[in-house]
């Protein structure tokens, strides 16, 4: 439960964020602090147990038939990057106190912090590799919304940092779906168990390259660096979290927690060594580059990152314990860098190297905490920085044959590097002349978060065998092996360790680069790639736009036929390709009665009907006959929820064809010889296709069994006698609650589309009525009560008879359009909003899932009764979720109403589209589409 509550802390620091910071203001950041500390200690209390060699676990079920759980565990490498997210995020969050404006969005802020801080840490808690796939997309989302928070210039940086990560999540998802498929679970620690499993699959391959994708992306390597450098724009301490503790840490992570089943393959070593050691050394070349201190620290990370994935690619045990050691120690001076970065911004007003000069004099707290971290950086003894850098070095000389001092000399040129620009950065700031005497210290307050880092990384460096139960325990939890250890220490074994020259290599290669900065700079700043990353993806990008047009063309005309050419297209292929698939032998004629053959004969009728008509009025009429047909026919075979399904469906459809058919001309335009026959041949095409599909795949034996098991289980599985409501919100309800979902958008969209447009037909409005309003008003007061309480009663005994959400809400829809018949002027409009059911469907919907966790899963139905007296009714927490359902369906009906009787008309009316305009009024701008049917009209001043 520790982990459980520690994550729930988490979860409230999110939801107290706004109200904290509309009372507090920026010094808001000192309770969330707070509780990331407090979330920090409940973690730490199964530290000891960890450290023991024990794991800490917690467990809430939330999808029980897929074995889906929030399955928390905590061993040595959950521990290490727990401690990074929150001890590095609680110190950020003090930070933000003193680096915010009193103006700026305190709330949104911190409310986004604490939950990259929260989607962290169950990421790296998560022991069931589904909700670690939800938490590593959340990061995505909220390292968006982070980068591009201060406006349009930080939207392309951001839009770059979302679409190349997010890639790598859907990479991660389908690694996971392969992963469940091959091992049959979906909890974690029985996955590595079965490590075996995994890597006997043919699936293996296809995994781990899915996981290094993921990997890449997400923690910005080579070829897919560039996105991390250019979301610097993002504000100093957003980027000083992201750099340090969460967002490119979530890849390194992953990448650790999944190294067990691959490292014996060769193509997982050879990948992660070129990639990394190649993003490393770049990293380092560009990082030496730059005058910006921000960009040099952005680089600084991509080379960093770049020499934690080549550590895990060696794939040793003191690799991956080095590997953990070298993320924690650049977490330390990298959140110290950015902060002080932030710090000499603020004070200075410029973070360019070549505007600051001398700055130890004026800012001298600042200046000690800068080189401590810098020194770090360095790999300079005793930091904790040097250990990390010595300890690689260890471990790429393990690599077998002349590989390890290859590999061990690139290390080296790219430390090297490392060396060069920490001390660029360093001098650059603080040493020379002092131009800006006018400057003093930041405040206490301002510095002490960096302070705390930037000694961390002094005193851990010291003391680094204090560090050796927690990285053993991290490399142990890695390799599945509790023999293995990290032996971490600060000295060399001896004076002829390898190790020991290679860093002395290192710094005499640094110091030679710093001593010819001038020269080096200039070769530098001549260098300019031919093909860049973000020139790279914006050649994608706008490639992709264009064929996005290309394909969304058709579906800007205003001719119907282009809309169906690509769905009818599509069953037209399935058809053609079906003699090439398997186990699709029809499996005989179904059976037939007479009155099927009736219904077939009027449908038959009404459909040549249809074809010959051109009066738009019977062509809708021939539709709602052909549907009551079909609602018959449903009848015939006992589908009673489908018929009143499709007969309500039908009706509202008059309801809006009326709405639309006043603003179209009476009959269809005439149309060719040779447009009709292509319809012709068209329709037959796709109607065989369709027959020979029916009687294909109707009465197979596999959906027969289906079928009987629904049939048979129902009752006892979900409390209800209703088959086809009971399928919708019980046995398939996360599936519908998708579907509302999809619901949900497609109103909006279209409440978007009617976002500042007037009521239509104002003249017929104010216009009187043909006939008596007071039959229409009459009418109107009886029908809709009655209406209504048809479709509440519809919904109370949908679970068990014919009715339900989707079905009450198409009923409640016609009140709703019996509402609105035409109204006098002093009527007053709907109170219906849209927005409003739609949000109280999702969540009412998702509180009916939440309740099911009560029973160990969600969406799980919770059933029960009311008896008084001889009265009894069968209750069940699925009527809750129906009740959703009714919201939803009734804020897209609404949402659709609303649309169709709004736009612009012209003063002429609706009555007739071809009258004249009055005399000295201007003849109205008219668009024709291709089909000449279809005329759009927009008025001067008026909306379309």
């Amino acid at each position: 439960m520790t982990l459980l509550i520690s994550l729930g802390i988490m979860i409230v620091a999110v939801a107290v964020a706004r109200p904290l910071s509309s009372r507090l203001g920026r010094n808001a950041g000192y309770p969330m602090a707070f509780l990331f500390l407090t979330a920090l200690s409940l973690v730490l209390t199964g530290a000891p147990e960890v450290l023991e060699g024990g794991t800490l676990t917690g467990e809430w079920m939330w999808i029980q038939s897929l074995d889906i759980a929030l399955r928390l565990h905590l061993d040595g490498l959950s521990l290490v990057f727990a401690i990074l997210a929150l001890g590095v995020g609680a110190l950020i969050m003090s930070y933000c106190a003193r680096y915010l404006s009193e103006e700026y969005d305190h709330g949104r802020l911190y409310m986004l912090l604490s939950l990259f801080a929260t989607a962290m840490l169950g990421m790296v808690l998560s022991a069931d590799i589904i909700t670690l796939f939800v938490f590593f997309e959340i990061t995505t989302l909220c390292s968006f919304f982070l980068i591009g928070a201060q406006g349009l210039h930080q939207a392309r940086p951001a839009t770059r940092a979302f679409v190349v990560t997010f890639s790598g999540g859907l990479a991660l998802l389908t690694a996971v779906l392969l992963l469940w498929h091959v091992t049959g679970t979906t909890n974690l620690t029985a996955i590595l168990d079965e490590a075996g499993t995994v890597t006997s699959s043919p699936y293996a391959p296809w995994i781990g390259g899915l996981i290094i994708y993921a990997a890449m992306t997400k923690s910005a390597q080579f070829p897919f660096h560039f996105w991390l450098p250019d979301a610097m724009v993002a504000l100093t301490p957003v980027s000083a979290y992201l750099h340090a503790a969460t967002l490119v840490k979530a890849g390194i992570y992953v990448l650790m927690r999944f190294s067990e089943p691959f490292t014996d393959f060769w193509w997982w070593t050879t990948v992660l060594v070129a990639v990394g050691l190649t993003t490393t050394i770049i990293g380092a070349v560009f990082a030496l580059q730059q005058h910006d201190l921000k960009s040099l620290l952005a680089y600084s990370t991509v080379s960093q990152l770049g020499w934690i994935v080549a550590l895990i690619g060696v794939g040793t045990n003191e690799a991956l314990g080095v590997a953990g050691l070298h993320a924690f120690s650049h977490a330390l001076f990298k959140a110290t860098l950015f902060m002080l970065v932030g710090v000499i911004d603020k004070e200075a007003g410029s973070r360019d190297i070549r505007e600051l000069s001398g700055l130890y004099r004026v800012m001298p707290c600042t200046a000690v905490l800068t080189a401590l971290a810098a020194m770090s950086m360095a790999g300079l003894p005793p930091f904790l920085g040097f250990v990390s850098k010595e300890e690689g070095y260890y471990a790429f000389l393990e690599l077998p044959g002349h590989w390890g001092w290859i590999v061990g000399l690139l290390a080296v040129a790219s430390a090297g590097v490392t060396f060069a620009y920490s001390f660029r950065l360093l001098w650059g700031a603080f040493a020379g002349p002092t131009q800006q005497r006018g400057l003093y210290d930041a405040h206490w307050t301002f510095l002490a978060p960096a302070a705390v880092t930037a000694g961390a990384g002094l005193l851990l460096g010291l003391f680094v065998s204090s560090l050796n139960p927690l990285f053993d325990r991290s490399v142990q939890a890695t390799v599945l092996d509790a023999d293995a250890y990290a032996g971490l220490s600060l000295l060399p074994d001896s004076i002829a360790s390898p190790a020991l020259w290679m860093s002395v290599a290192t710094m005499v290669f640094g110091l030679i680069l710093f001593l010819a900065s001038e020269p080096v700079d200039r070769s530098l700043q001549r260098l300019v790639m031919p093909v860049t990353g973000v020139k790279v993806y914006d050649a994608a990008y706008a490639g992709l736009l264009r064929f996005c047009d290309l394909v969304a063309r058709p579906a800007r005309s205003g001719a119907l036929a282009p809309h169906v050419l690509w769905p009818l297209g599509a069953v037209a292929a399935l058809a053609a390709a079906a003699p090439f698939l398997d186990d699709l032998d029809a499996v005989g004629p179904p059976s037939s009665r007479p009155q099927d053959w009736f219904v077939v004969g009027l449908t038959t009728l009404a459909v040549l009907g249809l074809c010959l008509t051109r009066s738009r009025i019977g062509a809708v009429a021939m539709m709602g006959v052909i549907g009551f047909l079909v609602a018959g026919w449903f009848l015939l075979i006992g589908g009673v929820d489908l018929a009143l399904t499709q007969m309500l469906v039908e009706i509202l459809t008059v309801a809006v064809a009326v709405l639309i058919l006043r603003r179209l001309p009476e009959k269809f335009s005439p149309v060719g010889v040779l447009r009709r026959s292509t319809a012709a041949v068209v329709a037959a095409v796709i109607g065989l296709a369709a027959g020979a599909a029916v009687l294909v795949l109707t009465g197979r034996p596999e959906s027969t069994a289906a079928a009987q098991w629904y049939i048979d289980e129902t009752e006892e599985a979900a409390g209800g006698t209703n088959l086809v409501n009971s399928i919708l919100v019980d046995f398939r309800g996360l599936d519908t609650f998708g579907e509302m979902t999809v619901l949900a958008v497609a109103a909006i969209g279209l409440l978007a589309l009617l976002r500042g447009e007037a009521p239509a037909d104002q003249k017929a409005r104010t216009m009187d009525l043909p006939g008596d309003e007071t039959v229409l008003n009459t009418a109107r007061i009886i029908l809709v009560p009655l209406i209504s309480a048809v479709a509440l009663w519809l919904l109370w005994r949908g679970h068990y008879e014919p009715g339900g959400g989707f079905v009450s809400a198409l009923v409640a829809a016609l009140a709703v359009v019996i509402a609105r018949l035409p109204r006098s002027a002093e009527s007053r409009p709907s109170r219906l909003r849209p927005a409003a059911l739609l949000a109280a469907g999702l969540i009412v919907a998702i509180a009916a899932g939440a309740l099911g966790l009560l029973q160990g899963s969600f969406l799980s139905p919770i059933t029960g009764s009311i008896e008084i007296g001889a009265f009894y009714q069968a209750m069940t927490t699925s009527l809750i979720f129906d009740l959703g359902v009714f919201f939803a369906v009734l804020g897209l009906v609404v949402a659709a109403l609303d649309r169709f009787t709004r736009g612009a008309v012209s003063g002429a009316s609706a009555e007739d589209p071809d009258a004249a305009p009055p005399p000295g009024a201007r003849e109205p701008r008219t668009s024709q589409t291709q089909d000449p049917e279809i005329q759009t009209t927009a008025v001067e001043g008026g909306h379309r």
